[in-house]
């Protein structure tokens, strides 16, 4: 029997209470449902479209791009972090960088991407890193450079090479961090994901998540605008609670990192 973390138990109390408070208003009439509809309405849309199977395919579509994107991302986060924890000068050229790069919003980039890439899964893919890449950076970077000097001394007593230092002292030492970070760009990502594809549109027969929400809202459909939040919370709740505390839990709490 699996057992449901204390925090997930805690937020599904919250969630509960705030759906009754949502139905309570939307039964009060005080707002027109064509823009307050009823979770009664709302869980019927979600229904219908999981079950006709164009959502759930929507949802595996996005889900694939984000996993992508982030091992991507995760790829050259760690390589340009490690080189510049190893080079003064690539640690100069990274942080003016993500100085420059970091404040720009993935939308801003948007029109370029698109003239440059085109309306497909390559441009979704480049926002996404964009969106994702910086703050993972700062975390591992930072994450680096916490890491106290006296690891160094270890390091060369026992005479580690390079990669020995990193996977058995840097990688253990920043792996709080880039925990943290990894968290921050998953939901950045799904920021990143729906706005592009409410921007590029279907780059496939149906297209993801974002695509659903945007036709929902051409056609003035409010009940499946929230039908695909919901599914986006969801989501985002069982990541949080279950994968992300769970690693936590094995890794950074065991090692005695965090209290």
């Amino acid at each position: 029997m699996i057992s449901l973390p204390d925090k997930f138990k805690q937020r599904l109390g919250w969630i509960l209470l705030l759906a009754l408070i949502w139905q309570l208003i939307a039964a009060s009439h005080f707002f027109s449902e064509l823009i307050f509809p009823g979770l009664d309405k709302i869980i019927l849309t979600l229904f219908t479209s999981l079950t006709n199977g164009n959502l759930l395919k929507q949802l595996i579509f996005s889900l694939i791009i984000i996993a992508q994107g982030l091992t991507l991302t995760v790829i050259l986060a760690l390589s340009l972090s490690i080189l510049a924890y190893f080079s003064e000068l690539a640690a100069s050229l990274l942080e003016t960088l993500t100085a420059l790069a970091h404040p720009l919003p993935g939308i801003a980039l948007m029109p370029l991407i698109l003239i440059w890439f085109g309306a497909g899964k390559t441009a979704i893919l480049l926002v996404i890193i964009h969106s994702v890449l910086w703050p993972l950076i700062l975390n591992l970077r930072a994450g680096f450079n916490a890491m106290p000097s006296i690891y160094n001394l270890i390091a060369q007593n026992y005479c580690l090479t390079k990669l020995e230092f990193l996977f058995k002292i840097l990688f253990p030492a920043a792996l709080p961090y880039f925990i943290s970070g990894l968290k921050i760009s998953w939901a950045r990502s799904w920021r990143a994901l729906i706005s592009a594809e409410m921007l590029f549109g279907a780059i496939n027969s149906l297209g993801g998540i974002g695509w659903y929400i945007f036709q929902r809202r051409v056609f003035f459909d409010l009940p499946g605008v929230f039908a695909g939040l919901v599914v986006i919370i969801l989501i985002g709740i069982i990541v949080e609670d279950f994968i992300f505390a769970r690693l936590e839990a094995k890794t950074v709490q065991k090692w005695g990192m965090s209290k």
